[in-house]
């Protein structure tokens, strides 16, 4: 028997809706407003929630906003409205709503859609990231903005950033919902006409330029010479800097100016490092609620913890450090040394370490080993500016305009 929330502040609604889905053998919860649904939800996972976009108190976008930043959109939501707009219905569908209702609501629209949405439950209960649980940070909150406002342009859009940034929950952002998403990958190795095909009216992301071959990238051509004419869009990513791309590995240079028309950076982790105490918060939430874990939550200290440690491989680093967190904790609290046992891990390894090219003046070359030498300390001594200080011996006060002058993001945890 399926577990239904029905968030509606019209009584008439609720019990309507409540009768209708009780007949069809589902168990019904009634809120009346966004503060008893947070209560319900809060308590449990229904395996699905008919929300009102129009209450009182708080309105259904807005709570549907809040439970995707809270990592507790595990769930399918079907947005129910009197008065929607084909706006209000994208936005919804964009932060993760699955379908709309208008109201009145027609018995078999309204039975058509439940099934529907109980089909999807399962792909729903593993949700993970998404740009809107990525934090509050002036960094995220200007980037989702800026792709909020080129979500509907048709031009490429060549996104970069360091390796481990998670790059599709960016792209998702900008795919417009019920349309294809085509991750390219393999794919390009195909017949280009058959992907453009399948992407028809959506969107197509290229994971990594730099792992496209000769072959990929002609095909990759094509589909961007033919994708007004589909309605396609073409997203792609890259960590590598565009010079060391058509330089050392190769890459068609003309290829690459016309998927940079319009380029976007993402932000490593270190950037919004203020944003890690709430995303791990939402990664280990998760974990329990999917029961993957038993009961857990991070200490202050863990949470600082987190936050001060200078993530390799950035997000990619981070869920992998609160599953393992998760997993291996032997009390429900998860503390400091949990983490600093999990992060030892996380090191950069020899492979990853910075490269000197001996042609550098030497400033330049002075200045990137201490940024590498700095960067090491930080990272093995898990954020401690007093561990660092004294394994580099250098006085605090010294330390911090050092790295200051490094562009090094340190924080101030001094134990």
């Amino acid at each position: 028997m399926s577990q239904i929330l029905v968030v509606d502040d019209e009584v008439g609604i609720r019990e309507l809706l409540s009768e209708i889905l009780a007949d069809e053998g589902h168990g019904v919860q009634l809120a009346e407003n966004a503060a008893s649904a947070r209560a319900l939800r809060g308590a449990e996972r229904p395996d699905l929630v008919l929300l009102d976009i129009w209450m009182p108190d708080t309105d259904g976008i807005t709570l549907l906003k809040e439970w995707a930043a809270n990592g507790q959109l595990t769930m399918p939501v079907v947005m129910m409205s009197g008065h929607g707009t084909i706006e209000t219905a994208v936005e919804a569908t964009r932060i993760g709503a699955i379908d709309f209702l208008e109201k009145p609501i027609a018995l078999q629209k309204l039975l058509a859609t439940v099934k529907r949405a109980l089909r999807s439950e399962g792909s729903q209960s593993q949700a993970g990231l998404t740009l809107l649980s990525l934090g509050r940070s002036a960094v995220i909150t200007d980037l989702r903005k800026r792709l909020a406002q080129i979500a509907t342009l048709s031009v490429p859009v060549l996104l970069r950033g360091e390796p481990g940034v998670m790059p599709e929950l960016f792209v998702r952002y900008l795919h417009q919902p019920n349309t294809p998403w085509i991750a390219a990958g393999a794919a390009l190795a195909d017949a280009p006409q058959d992907l453009l095909a399948q992407a028809a009216g959506g969107l197509i992301f290229v994971e990594e330029l730099a792992t496209l071959s000769r072959a990929q990238q002609k095909n990759l051509a094509f589909i961007l010479s033919k994708q007004e004419k589909a309605k396609t869009r073409v997203v792609s990513f890259t960590a590598e800097e565009p010079a060391r791309l058509a330089a050392e590995l190769g890459f068609d240079t003309a290829l690459l100016a016309r998927l940079s028309e319009l380029s976007l950076a993402l932000p490593a982790l270190r950037e919004h490092a203020e944003d890690i105490p709430d995303i791990a918060g939402i990664l280990l939430a998760q974990l329990v609620e999917a029961r993957i874990c038993p009961a857990r939550h991070l200490s202050t200290a863990a949470l600082n913890a987190l936050r001060q440690f200078h993530w390799p491989r950035n997000l990619q680093d981070l869920q992998s450090a609160v599953k393992n967190l998760a997993l291996t904790a032997l009390e429900e609290e998860i503390g400091a040394a949990d983490v600093e046992r999990v992060c030892a891990q996380f090191h950069p390894s020899a492979e990853h370490r910075v490269s000197l090219p001996l042609e550098l003046p030497l400033r330049e070359a002075r200045d990137l080993f201490e940024r590498a030498y700095f960067e090491h300390l930080l990272a093995r001594e898990a954020g401690s500016i007093a561990r660092v200080a004294e394994k580099s011996g250098l006085e605090r006060t010294h330390l911090y305009r050092k790295l200051r002058a490094l562009g090094i993001s340190a924080g101030r945890k001094e134990e």
